[in-house]
């Protein structure tokens, strides 16, 4: 059936929980009740990205945006916008731009990116086969089975310049073919899905608006390196993801897109879910796989790398999300175009969560060589509340911390190398004079010591010798040689940790050393902390020529640390206080301060 208009509603797990499953059902009561049902279609998509102005609403084919909607404003939009034909000028991004219903392709936001990845995100119903159909879904598969070799598969990925998008970049291409080359027999393909960096959701989102994306890339995969089964490695924590991906499998089983002798060919694939418990460590490949056999997450010494020697002893492809979402876009449009995106090491875009002390949060995919500054300014709107950048983070937990004077370079593996950092899986998180370098990275050693496995000492020990030294720096018991224990744990680690999470994880300690070791110094020097996030280097005082005794400050005090009478300047008793700040977000006067 054909409708008149559209209604696009954000199915992604931040806006549902914002409501958005509440609008979806109102949009459905309000058009049955002004007897819209038959010309007006109201769809569930995946995540649009623009999460910070979330619940989104798209009305097509006008493409009007509308942001943080709830659910009692749907009535309006269906009275003003769909039958009189105005738009909800408060609804919209930019209520002065909004009579000429301003599309997503002309805020900001959008303007500088470039979706491959998330093509499907927020355009179609990742709960309907047919709607990924109709967007080519599922032709890449055509095109392998009846016109392409194994081999030449193998080649058209090699040829792309693909590299893995989930840790240290290798070439996918590569990796197919060492998994192809070996004897034939039981092969397995192995999705990972388990996304376990603070703040990251790229991997989620995609599962979540385009789940039959990755089911494709998987059976091509398979057909790629001679494997007849594959799984998708992906936590407990997503059940929506889980959900959508088992609707996705029964789906394609049903239109022979999955199981024997897929589209009349001759050969077989199937896919099975395997939920993680969240571990961490399980990110790491042959940690996953112990985990798919039953065991416990434990990383392997390699070689043997699992494209050779991997699930249950048999050669395994183990590539993530990402990774696998731009397989089939490759296969129809072909390696020389992806090619010709990014740089001249990496190819392609990337998907980041771009999140922290920045205006317009959110998902975002823009080409390989975009800069920090393009992301953080243009797409990301700047820093939040007029605050002054002071430094981004990429990579997640083992990612490093990147200083103003790097907002120029270019995103691909080797610049964030060169500068201390990786890409990771995609985690962006800006930060602003308000924060605290030290706090940071015992933020971040905090939960990698936690993740630890166990299994390796430079690990184990390592990380908690290092968050030890972090925390008696910031309590003010540092001294400067902690800075040179500091320095020789962290490349210890590095060279002798047994997996990617204990090679990285002193990765922020090293970073903000190298940038940012006056920060470090005053601490352990002047035991101060000038962004006042070592609560314990911090003191509170009060202007007596600026207080005016009103008493508020007192009456905040859950210490009763403050006394004084009314009218009269108050004092702050050190030894009482326990540093929560009540105090100064509570004086009208700006009468006290802390440093």
């Amino acid at each position: 059936m054909a409708y008149e208009s559209y209604i696009l509603v954000c199915g992604g797990t931040a806006c549902f929980s914002g409501g958005g499953d509440k609008i979806i059902e109102e949009f459905k009561k309000q058009l049955a009740d002004a007897g819209l049902t038959e010309k007006v279609q109201v769809v569930a998509t995946g995540c649009l990205g623009f999460c910070e102005q979330g619940p989104i609403v798209k009305v097509l084919p006008q493409g009007t945006f509308y942001v943080q909607v709830k659910a009692d404003d749907v009535k309006e939009i269906v009275n003003e916008h769909l039958i009189k034909g105005r738009v909800v000028q408060r609804l919209c991004y930019d209520p002065a731009q909004a009579k000429n219903h301003v599309a997503e392709a002309n805020i900001p936001f959008y303007q500088k990116q470039y979706r491959i990845v998330l093509r499907n995100c927020g355009v179609i119903d990742p709960e309907k086969i047919e709607d990924y159909i109709a967007r080519d879904g599922y032709k890449a598969i055509e095109k392998v089975l009846f016109e392409m070799t194994p081999e030449q598969v193998v080649e058209e990925i090699l040829k792309s310049g693909l590299r893995g998008r989930g840790g240290a970049g290798f070439p996918t291409g590569m990796k197919w073919k060492f998994a192809q080359a070996q004897p034939k027999g039981q092969k397995y393909m192995v999705c990972n899905a388990d996304e376990g960096d603070p703040g990251a959701y790229m991997d989620r989102s995609t599962l979540e608006g385009d789940p039959h994306s990755i089911l494709e890339a998987m059976i091509i995969a398979g057909y790629a390196i001679g494997a007849n089964k594959g799984y998708i490695y992906i936590r407990a924590e997503y059940p929506l993801a889980i959900h959508r991906l088992e609707l996705a499998i029964k789906q394609a089983r049903e239109y022979g897109l999955l199981g024997e002798k897929i589209l009349g060919s001759e050969h077989d694939f199937d896919i099975e879910l395997r939920l993680g418990a969240g571990a961490f460590v399980c990110g790491e490949e042959t940690a996953l796989l112990q985990s798919i056999e039953g065991n416990r997450g434990m990383p392997k010494p390699r070689p043997p790398f699992p494209a050779v020697k991997g699930l249950w002893g048999c050669p395994t492809v183990i590539n993530n999300v990402e990774t696998l979402a731009n397989i089939p876009v490759i296969i129809n449009k072909g390696a020389d175009w992806f090619n010709k995106i990014g740089t001249a090491t990496t190819k392609g875009t990337k998907v980041f969560a771009l999140t922290g002390k920045v205006n317009n949060s959110g998902l975002i995919e823009v080409p390989m060589g975009t800069t920090l500054r393009e992301i953080i300014f243009d797409i990301g709107g700047g820093i939040r509340g007029g605050h002054k950048f002071k430094a981004a983070q990429t990579g997640g937990p083992s990612g490093g911390i990147i200083p103003p004077q790097f907002l120029d370079t270019a995103i691909d593996f080797e610049s964030l190398a060169k500068i201390g950092s990786i890409m990771g899986s995609g985690g962006l998180i800006v930060m602003d004079e308000t924060d605290c370098v030290v706090d940071i990275a015992k933020f971040y050693l905090d939960f990698t010591v936690d993740e630890s496995c166990g299994k390796c000492a430079p690990c184990r020990i390592g990380g908690r010798k290092l968050l030890n030294y972090l925390n008696k720096i910031s309590e003010g018991r540092g001294v400067e040689d902690d800075i040179k224990q500091l320095e020789a744990i962290s490349d210890s680690m590095c060279k002798a940790s047994l997996c990617g999470l204990g090679q990285t994880a002193s990765n922020p300690v090293k970073s903000t050393l190298r940038y940012f070791k006056d920060e470090y110094l005053e601490h352990i020097n002047d035991k101060k902390c000038r962004s006042g996030k070592c609560s314990k280097l911090v003191q509170y005082k009060i202007d007596a020529e600026k207080c005016k005794g009103c008493t508020l400050c007192a009456r905040k005090c859950p210490a009763n640390a403050i006394t004084g009478t009314v009218k009269q300047p108050h004092v702050i008793d050190t030894q009482k206080c326990i540093k929560c700040g009540a105090c100064e977000a509570a004086c009208k006067f700006g009468a006290i301060s802390h440093g």
